[in-house]
């Protein structure tokens, strides 16, 4: 199956309801593993939805497709990102500041014809948050608005803390491998950034107790003919969804299709009635990449960074104050 006849196959399943938004080729089945489950397993990565945004463009309304002009369009653009971070950060080109090279950021080998990560409710829109959710702010930032007081000014993420499960799944600058490997009973998942990995049984068992609770929660797993669902329970309320902090009964499911020999097609439902009106799913493509090996993160909270933050930062209010 190729890529373009996927697209013409999704185009076709633009009138189904969210819960087939998974688009499969009749005759396409995928692998097995020696022990019968259905073979997920490989090297993944989001990069072909990097340039597809979380929320849908208004004007797109429901429609989940851009069409062949739009998306000529979105290729133009992605282009033009491409050529401009190679411009500047190349050789001694003053632009360069303290960011990394330009040839780190990740941008997919097809861009994406979806309109938005989003693919229910209908409209690609978080639905809103309940009365109080908006003063739940997510902890910290990425980069303080003001003088840095203390490690707390940023977010669990800059910290190398954690991206949490949407954060770890959904594409970002760079890093945007996901490794999948199965064994009778178990699934592992391991995403690159922040490099966090999940064991996941296959037993639908019952989650860990009420008091205990985990940045990435407590998973269970279980085969719905041939997709993979992951129920996360147990997590803490440090961690935002959506650019919003969610509360610790927040209940993530995620869905893996194989839907191609070289994609596995990955939904993730967030339920959280004290944060959202209603669920919400994101849906995109895993597209394997061959030769695109998952390294050691090596991220870690006491990094020079966050020592040059906290002293810059120090270093002004001494200023300031004329010291």
């Amino acid at each position: 199956m190729t890529r373009s006849s996927i697209i013409v196959l999704a185009c076709v399943a633009l009138a189904l309801p969210a819960a087939a938004q998974i688009v499969t080729n009749p005759n396409y089945t995928a692998p097995r593993t020696p022990w019968g489950d259905p073979d997920i397993s490989g090297t993944f990565s989001s990069d072909d939805s990097n340039r597809v945004p979380l929320e849908r463009p208004e004007e797109f309304g429901d429609r989940l497709f851009l069409t062949d002009e739009e998306y000529r369009e979105r290729i133009a653009q992605n282009e033009e990102r491409v050529a401009g971070l190679t411009e500047a950060f190349a050789g001694d080109n003053p632009r360069v500041t303290i960011n990394p090279p330009g040839h780190w950021a990740e941008w997919g080998d097809e861009a994406s014809r979806q309109t938005s990560r989003v693919i229910d409710p209908p409209d690609g829109r978080i639905p809103p948050l309940v009365a109080g959710a908006e003063d739940r702010r997510p902890l910290g930032t990425f980069q303080p608005a003001g003088p840095a007081e203390s490690w707390e000014d940023f977010t669990l993420y800059i910290r190398c803390i954690t991206r949490g499960i949407q954060g770890s799944m959904n594409p970002t600058i760079y890093g945007n491998a996901s490794r999948i490997v199965q064994g009778p009973g178990f699934v592992g998942l391991q995403t690159e950034m922040v490099h966090e990995t999940r064991i996941v049984p296959l037993d639908e068992g019952p989650h860990v107790g009420d008091d205990i609770r985990m940045y990435m929660g407590d998973s269970v797993g279980w085969w719905d003919g041939d997709t993979l669902v992951v129920r996360t329970r147990n997590l803490t309320d440090r961690t935002a969804v959506g650019g919003t902090r969610h509360t610790a009964d927040l209940v993530v499911t995620e869905r893996f299709t194989r839907i191609a020999p070289d994609r596995v097609f990955y939904e993730a439902t967030y339920d959280d009635p004290a944060t959202w009106t209603r669920p919400w799913t994101v849906g995109f493509p895993l597209v394997e990449k061959p030769g695109y090996d998952v390294y050691e993160y090596a991220c870690h909270e006491g990094n020079e960074g966050m020592f040059n933050m906290l002293s810059g930062a120090r270093a002004d209010d001494r200023a300031a104050a004329g010291q």
